[in-house]
């Protein structure tokens, strides 16, 4: 039976080798240095089955990020809300008292995040209903040019790490960059992050950059390779314990299949046009985010 196997790995590896670290937001966690996450995709589409993982909240976000939009708006309007609790720091600056947590949570604007670097990197953000000054670079664009054009390329990669946008970012990017490789007729996506959250947020980036190299693959005609993620400051929160060690004693499920109708282009594609199959998963666990 093919399960995702190493994603429970990586959760044993922590709780059982991890060092007690303070954090950001506070609430303290207990993390590792660098590891990796692999998964091919041939095994059945990456979407935890320890616990429900909602497709249409991954997707959603991915289109969000392709489309290069900065308005948390665009998210709340298809009842995603996994943005609601940041915004542009230039707007409402970072504290975690309750004023501010009400502003943060109020204000749409999310600044130069994922998504405008993907589509703009270098040029001058101005605002979420604003187009950016000066020329920038289309990433994504190009990306997806080189993989048809010069699939042996070793330099196609999307960065979100830009410096100078950052101190607007609501958030500076977790997942910072990913590669494209193409070998033996097969697409393989490997994505860097510098900081995982084990709980929450690592089940949503392996299911995103799952259906961004499935987007790809039928983009380019290529089969669908290894998706890779080399992970940095891999960490569980102290209140996230308890539910991971539920998970652990969950017998993992066959992973679901992926189906993506309508497709014409991965710049016109929705959210709606993806679909799992056959996905069985156990109970929602209840995790609270750490902000």
């Amino acid at each position: 039976m093919l399960v995702l196997k190493p994603y429970l790995d990586i959760v044993k590896q922590i709780l059982e080798k991890g060092s007690k670290k303070e954090d950001r937001t506070g609430t303290g966690t207990i993390a590792i240095m660098g590891t990796m996450f692999k998964h091919d995709m041939k095994d059945g589409f990456p979407l935890i089955t320890t616990k429900s993982v909602p497709l249409r909240l991954v997707a959603s976000e991915l289109e969000f990020f392709i489309k290069g939009i900065t308005d948390k708006k665009w998210l709340q309007e298809r009842n995603n809300h996994i943005w609601d609790e940041w915004c542009s720091r230039d707007i409402v600056p970072y504290a975690h008292d309750e004023e501010t947590k009400k502003k943060m949570l109020k204000e749409r604007e999310l600044g130069p995040i994922y998504g405008f670097q993907w589509r703009n990197f270098g040029s001058d953000y101005q605002a979420y209903n604003r187009k950016p000054k000066g020329k920038g670079v289309d990433q994504l664009k190009n990306l997806v040019e080189k993989i048809k054009e010069d699939p042996s390329d070793r330099r196609m990669i999307v960065n979100a790490w830009n410096p100078s946008d950052i101190p607007s970012m609501a958030l500076p990017p977790c997942h910072y960059s990913f590669q494209v490789t193409v070998m033996n007729n097969r697409l393989n996506l490997m994505w860097n992050q510098r900081s995982v959250d084990v709980a929450l947020g690592l089940p949503f980036n392996i299911a995103s950059y799952g259906l961004l190299l499935h987007l790809l693959a039928k983009e380019s005609g290529f089969k669908e390779g290894n998706l890779v993620g080399f992970l940095g400051d891999t960490h569980i929160y102290v209140n996230h314990v308890n539910g991971l060690k539920e998970q652990l004693k969950r017998e993992p499920y066959q992973l679901p299949e992926i189906k993506t109708d309508n497709f014409t282009s991965i710049f016109d594609w929705k959210y709606t046009d993806s679909k799992v199959i056959n996905y069985r998963h156990h109970s929602r666990i209840k995790f609270e985010i750490a902000v």
